[in-house]
């Protein structure tokens, strides 16, 4: 029988991980498979392989608990929801199926430079917002088609990409943060199913199982501080997160660029 000591030590820091990544992410709509990667593989020396899968099956568990916080905080307008899903899973879908043939990771700089210049522009917003002017999003079905390839094939964007744009076109912070992350789960579902189905229960190592057990305590509470926090505070707080994660990403990938 293994000792229960010795486990807990070795989950600790994944466990503190998943949790401080979903809190992030579930208060402001992105940045934690940026997050939970970069800590792995930085931080605590995990092969880049090993963290991106693990972290890719993570977020089937994180996505949901976090997606029925927001449901239960009333966080998602289910009108945007319909309109993103059906979309979303097309997009990821397909670029799951490019993946094997076409290397779609190539034009994850150029990405990045364009989030960070999107970054920039919700920190302009929301340092000029006075008073809070929401709209209904118009422009989602293509978005939420280029923000699933991208997820499937780029190894990762849906929530950078849409919660951004979305929130360009005038939508309500709180109501686009808890409908990214509730559509999410649906989106990772769908890019998930053959990956499970390759790998099996092997793929569920100690790195996964802190993770999700970090990433679902934390997503309640993600949920609590988007539906508390006032628009202009979250508008900002996406804003710096966003251009923080996507510089790191531009200057890591600065040699293929």
């Amino acid at each position: 029988m293994p000792d229960i000591t010795s486990l807990l030590i070795d989950i600790a820091p994944f466990i503190a991980i998943g949790m401080a990544a979903q809190m992030i992410d579930g208060a402001l709509g992105m940045a934690f498979g940026v997050i939970t990667q970069t800590l792995l593989v930085s931080a605590l020396g995990v092969p880049a392989a090993t963290a991106s899968a693990s972290v890719h099956l993570v977020e089937l568990f994180t996505t949901g608990a976090s997606g029925a916080s927001h449901i239960w905080h009333r966080n998602v307008d289910w009108g945007l929801f319909w309109r993103l899903v059906p979309f979303g899973v097309l997009g990821g879908v397909s670029g799951a199926y490019l993946l094997s043939s076409i290397d779609a990771s190539a034009a994850r700089p150029f990405v990045m430079i364009y989030l960070t210049g999107i970054g920039f522009y919700l920190l302009w917003r929301a340092i000029r917002m006075s008073k809070p002017r929401f709209e209904d999003p118009r422009y989602t079905r293509p978005l939420a088609l280029a923000g699933g390839f991208l997820d499937a094939a780029g190894g990762g964007g849906w929530g950078p990409v849409v919660t951004s744009n979305l929130m360009i076109q005038g939508g309500d912070p709180r109501k686009i943060i808890g409908t990214v992350n509730s559509a999410e789960f649906l989106l990772t579902l769908s890019i998930s199913i053959a990956f499970i189905a390759t790998l099996g229960f092997a793929a569920f190592t100690t790195i996964t199982v802190g993770l999700i057990i970090g990433g679902v305590i934390a997503a309640p509470f993600g949920a609590i501080l988007a539906n508390r926090v006032q628009p202009r505070t979250l508008l900002l707080a996406v804003a710096v997160v966003l251009i923080v994660t996507s510089s790191y990403s531009i200057i890591k990938a600065w040699p293929i660029i």
